[in-house]
């Protein structure tokens, strides 16, 4: 992110000193700093240019909560020309994603991993991804933040949760989100895909900004999500902190936040007219892509072509090898899951 974004952010937590923290901010600052440079340039050249794009209105966003399949639903939808989805790239330089590709690329190239940190999934410079890491670098606002500076007595999503419709940054939010998606749409016509869980509480607030906007919901069996989610904010949490107040994740915690997700996710949508929003199951679209995905784009007005099936097929093949994470549970936690979650659990029939 910017330079003057992230010394606020520097400024406003709590770091803990040590060889690690520090080579991680030198890191941060310099990176920082060619990204002033870089945003001052693509301003010059097409700031006047993108305040005369028209803002997408249609975005199509897959919402759910984390690690219940929503990274395999975004990569199979945008195998589709008909979508433009946000790539690695343009959510770590959301800035100047317009002209400084070529400057980045080698360097990425070298200090990008090949697959996620807390799975075997694949990234890459141009891979899909996620917008919530150009949300955090546009506005300096993100829970996000709570990765680089947490608490040990909190679980931050929980604490997010229930204020997210309050905060003053959701003006800034609105505007960057609008200038965000028009840069994605620049070079590349199509309808705006993005996946995002934050964005399972922000639904309103997204209807505000795209008033055409659809909403896919995707749902997974407890006993996978939550284990999952736990390994996967130890995982992000340790390997971003800036100091030593670690969390230690519990189930509780977890099945609290998920029910408020679902609450939250329940009461924004009930009243959406038809073609808006859509649901599914994770264990559907493991067992049977094509059929899932054609049922997806009938409930929201979508063309489904056959071209889009073939190139379904031709990814799962090539990934028919793919070791999910296994996560093994006692018989307590079992019961523990069973009884935070029953009102999930029943609706969604799981046992």
């Amino acid at each position: 992110m910017s330079s003057g974004r992230l010394i606020s952010i520097l400024s406003r937590n709590k770091i803990s000193w040590n060889p690690r923290s520090l080579g991680r901010i030198l890191f941060l600052l310099q990176s920082s700093a060619w990204s002033s440079l870089f945003a001052s340039i693509e301003n010059i050249r097409y700031g006047k240019r993108l305040k005369t794009m028209p803002c997408p209105v249609d975005p199509v966003f897959i919402i759910g909560h984390w690690r219940t399949g929503t990274t395999l639903l975004f990569k199979l939808m945008s195998l589709d020309e008909q979508f433009k989805a946000p790539t690695l790239f343009q959510v770590a330089e959301p800035d100047s994603m317009l002209i400084s590709h070529a400057y980045y690329k080698p360097i990425m190239k070298a200090l990008v991993r090949e697959t996620r940190p807390m799975d075997n999934v694949k990234i890459g410079m141009d891979e899909p991804q996620e917008d919530e890491y150009a949300v955090f670098r546009l506005t300096g606002y993100s829970p996000l933040e709570q990765l680089l500076f947490p608490s040990s007595e909190r679980y931050f999503i929980e604490e997010w949760v229930k204020k997210v419709n309050s905060f003053k940054a959701n003006e800034v939010l609105k505007e960057q989100l609008k200038s965000f998606f028009t840069k994605v749409g620049y070079n590349q016509k199509g309808i705006i895909l993005s996946k995002n869980p934050f964005h399972s509480l922000r639904i309103r607030l997204l209807l505000e900004v795209f008033p055409k906007a659809r909403f896919i919901q995707i749902y997974r069996h407890p006993f996978s999500v939550v284990p999952s989610t736990i390994n996967m904010w130890e995982i992000l949490q340790k390997e971003n902190n800036l100091n030593n107040e670690l969390h230690k994740y519990n189930i509780a915690e977890i099945c609290r936040v998920i029910n408020l997700i679902m609450e939250k996710i329940s009461a924004e949508t009930h009243t959406l007219p038809a073609g808006v929003y859509a649901e599914t199951r994770f264990e559907d679209l493991e067992n049977d892509p094509v059929m899932t995905v054609k049922q997806i784009y009938s409930a929201l007005g979508l063309i489904f072509s056959e071209r889009q099936e073939s190139k379904i097929r031709e990814y799962m093949a090539i990934n028919c090898n793919f070791k999910k994470n296994s996560f093994s549970l006692s018989e307590n936690d079992k019961t523990a899951i069973k009884t935070e979650l029953k009102a999930y659990m029943m609706k969604y029939s799981y046992s």
